[in-house]
């Protein structure tokens, strides 16, 4: 019993994991310039490798391992907002223009004031 139970909790992370990279990746190939790319590729993207992570360490049925994925996962959700984040500032400073329905770019007028 306990078993399949850790079978199907195995199962709903990978499911859930590999869905929220599906639409990640659907999201960097649709969206229209680099910071709705990046948006996609770092919301969606984290918390589907991190479901993936977290299957691992649900599948090992090691406490050690299951401790280290855990590890892994809040390190990986801590980080990857941050440096888009910072890729973004950064290629907003180099002058990647946004895409033409973009409705407002706050960061311009954020440096004229500064």
């Amino acid at each position: 019993m306990m078993d399949m139970l850790l079978a199907l909790a195995t199962a709903g992370l990978i499911l859930s994991g590999s869905a929220f990279a599906l639409i990640a990746a659907i999201g960097i190939n649709r969206l229209p310039d680099i910071y709705t790319r990046m948006h996609a590729a770092s919301k969606a993207g984290t918390v589907g490798s991190g479901l993936m992570l977290l299957a691992v360490g649900v599948h090992s049925g090691d406490l050690a391992t299951l401790a280290r994925a855990l590890a892994g996962f809040f390190f990986f959700i801590l980080t990857a907002p941050v440096s888009a984040h910072l890729l973004a500032k950064a290629a907003h400073q180099v002058g990647y223009s946004l895409s033409p329905r973009s409705v407002c770019d706050e960061m311009s007028e954020h440096e004229k004031r500064i």
